[in-house]
């Protein structure tokens, strides 16, 4: 039997698709805006997805696309279906910039849930010179947010609400000799910035600093620094990567004292990394706690995973990306016209007003674009787990 008809109309066909799809993409090319414009809602994220710091885009993609999923199912908003584009970076702002050019060409309607603070530093440049929102970063970096930038919405609280938290705990236990151990960039400048001004304070400096270069694990230098200042506490500002790595090599060192990390480190990796060496180690957080199910948002959130097959794992980084899902569907919402665009977005956002996702309380105005300064401290158990 000859199957030569099948090939040729199939072939036939083949062409006809290519030449609509080429068609199709000169014009999008041609219109930035025309994917925004039709029936889809785009929102680019450029993330590390592979690497020493990609638990945090892989988890907080996860839990984002789990709420899109929700909503595209019940018709999108307004009939738009929501889409993610994301692309790796690795975490590497040059990476990252590269990405947010090609998100900016296929005309998303805004950037989303970008992962860092070099990384996003990096970014917001390029989509405010394109009008483009850009929207909940995984950063409580302050330079994202001041000066205000009417395109640029954040979810979370700032380094600054999370250092203060963690030195007014241990000067409260009487803790006041603390070291911070930092990144090598503007994340952990920002996160040293906070420490340091949460411990001017009350008139005091950090006994000592040492760093530890971004995407990297070599710790050996800190570690000599830090154990040989005898702090009683070491404030951490990196990923989970080089934490974990920090603190397994200050323990055989043998330094006895205390870990805090602000929330950027990944809380559920860096159990993982650390085992039962992590036992005692201290994180803040900007979102509940996605194990307890005391508010109404985490029992929805549970509630999604197995409406969804129980492929995403709960943890703080995918509760974050839920959240910064809800928040954008709270604004598209809010968006009026005839669908959701770069430009009524931000309106839309910006009239989100006080209300609660959930339990999780936040609030975004025209003048006022971060949602949340919620900030609470959790600690490991050495079993895997996390307390609040």
């Amino acid at each position: 039997m000859s199957h030569a008809p099948i090939r040729s109309a199939s072939t036939d066909l083949t062409r006809r698709r290519f030449t609509g799809v080429a068609i199709g993409a000169a014009a999008a090319l041609a219109s930035p805006h025309l994917l925004a414009q039709s029936n889809r809602i785009v929102l680019g994220q450029s993330a590390a997805f592979t690497g020493p710091a990609a638990q945090l885009g892989i988890q907080f993609n996860a839990g984002a696309q789990l709420y899109f999923d929700l909503v595209n199912q019940q018709g999108g908003v307004g009939g738009q279906r929501i889409e993610i584009v994301k692309l790796d970076d690795g975490y590497e702002p040059d990476r990252c910039a590269e990405n947010t050019r090609q998100l900016l060409s296929r005309g998303c309607t805004a950037l989303f849930g970008y992962i860092g603070t070099p990384t996003s530093l990096a970014a917001l440049p390029l989509t405010t010179q394109a009008g483009i929102p850009f929207i909940a970063p995984f950063t409580g970096a302050m330079g994202l947010r001041q000066p205000f930038n009417r395109l640029a919405f954040h979810l979370r609280a700032s380094y600054n609400d999370e250092t203060a938290l963690i030195v007014r705990q241990l000067t409260s236990l009487g803790l006041n000799d603390i070291a911070v151990f930092h990144q090598n960039d503007s994340y952990g400048k920002a996160g040293l910035d906070g420490v340091t001004l949460a411990m001017a304070s009350r008139n005091l400096k950090p006994k000592v600093t040492a760093t530890v270069e971004r995407n990297s694990v070599d710790v050996a230098k800190a570690v000599e620094t830090i154990v040989a200042a005898k702090p009683q506490a070491v404030v951490q500002i990196s990923a989970y990567k080089s934490c974990a790595a920090f603190i397994k090599e200050a323990r055989k060192a043998g330094y006895g004292g205390t870990f805090f990390n602000v929330s950027f480190v990944g809380t559920q990796a860096l159990a993982d990394e650390l085992g039962k060496v992590g036992a005692g180690v201290a994180i803040s957080q900007v979102v509940p706690n996605p194990f307890s199910t005391a508010r109404p948002i985490t029992r929805d959130f549970f509630d999604a995973i197995a409406r969804g097959g129980d492929k995403v794992q709960p943890n703080f980084s995918s509760l974050e990306g839920y959240l910064a899902a809800r928040l954008f569907v709270e604004g598209a919402r809010r968006a009026g016209g005839k669908g959701v665009n770069s430009e009524n977005i931000v309106n839309g956002l910006e009239a989100v007003g006080d209300t609660s996702l959930g339990g999780f309380a936040i609030s975004l105005s025209s003048t006022n674009h971060v949602a949340s300064r919620f900030a609470e401290l959790s600690m490991l158990t050495g079993d895997g787990k996390v307390r609040t």
